[in-house]
């Protein structure tokens, strides 16, 4: 009983911290911290012939010294107390999921378009996206928010869970450790072409049933079965193997179009459709986004209680 007790309160706990705060800018996030270990690692072994080689060698270090890291903390702490041991593990729950913070940085765009106009629109969604801003039309700006979302729903939020499930939070954040390199190496540029391949492969395998996971649960619990044949059909557009699944799934709800050319770091990316009705987006879009997130938020944090009763 305890341990059913122990293994429900900390994903409910979690996430109501996440629904109730978010990522609050005044706490300390392990991905920061990820992050300056990310940039100095980079910074001495991006260099040289052998670049795919110290790449790895980056990201064998890294991804497992994270599990073992969170393994050893998680392990001494319920020595010292299971009690103590229960709320590092909401703490580090709720620090992993990211649906409100995704939420609150999407709106914080289309605010910024509505209240103070394009420009800042624009500008605040750099902030979030890798693509140019400057050229972007408000249908456009809000369409890169929805991208943005679908993308992160998994990334953010269904990924993690997905790896909690399977193996705590050492693993939820060996996970995070992958998404974060991803983010900052796993480009296809000069500079990270090759140093950055390995980090950019485990992305995509780590994601590959997660995406799929986010795109069938998006359609379920917004009742589209035209939400599913986007996925299949549409999911293999994109560049990434992964970010087109909850892109093309959130198209089909929606029956609106994403993706198509844009340019990045000076140069157009002429990328594919996803979707087929060309229509403009709007602000109501964005709440459907909303919700749908919430939804899904909600649906796989109830998974996690039923695998861990079970």
């Amino acid at each position: 009983m305890e341990s059913i007790a122990y293994t429900t309160a900390i994903p409910i706990l979690g996430y109501l911290l996440d629904l109730l705060s978010g990522d609050p800018r005044w706490f300390p996030h392990p991905v920061r911290g990820f992050g300056y270990l990310i940039a100095r690692g980079e910074r001495w072994l991006n260099r040289g012939k052998h670049r795919i080689v110290t790449g790895a060698f980056l990201t064998l270090v890294l991804v497992p010294g994270t599990w073992l890291l969170f393994s050893i903390a998680g392990s001494v702490l319920y020595q010292l107390s299971p009690v103590i041991a229960g709320i590092w593990s909401v703490v580090f729950f709720w620090l992993g999921l990211a649906n409100q913070s995704l939420i609150s940085e999407s709106r914080a765009v289309i605010d910024a378009l509505e209240k103070q106009g394009i420009e800042a629109g624009r500008k605040q969604l750099s902030y979030i996206v890798g693509r140019e801003t400057n050229e972007l039309s408000p249908s456009q700006i809000r369409t890169a928010v929805l991208e943005t979302m679908s993308e992160n729903l998994s990334d953010g939020v269904v990924a993690p869970l997905f790896w909690y499930t399977i193996g705590g939070i050492p693993l939820m954040f060996a996970y995070k450790m992958v998404n974060t390199l991803d983010s900052m190496i796993g480009y296809k540029s000069e500079r990270y072409r090759l140093f950055g391949r390995f980090a950019a492969r485990l992305d995509d395998i780590a994601n590959y049933l997660p995406a799929r996971l986010t795109a069938f649960i998006m359609a379920m619990v917004s009742f589209s079965f035209r939400g599913l044949q986007y996925a299949v059909r549409y999911g293999r557009r994109h560049s990434s193997p992964n970010a087109g699944w909850p892109e093309a799934t959130l198209a089909g709800i929606l029956d609106c179009r994403f993706g198509g050319p844009n340019r990045y770091h000076g140069q157009w990316v002429d990328k594919p459709y996803i979707g087929e009705n060309s229509q403009e987006i709007t602000n109501n879009d964005f709440s459907r986004a909303k919700t749908i997130n919430h939804r899904v938020t909600a649906a796989v944090v109830l998974g996690v209680i039923l695998a861990g009763i079970i």
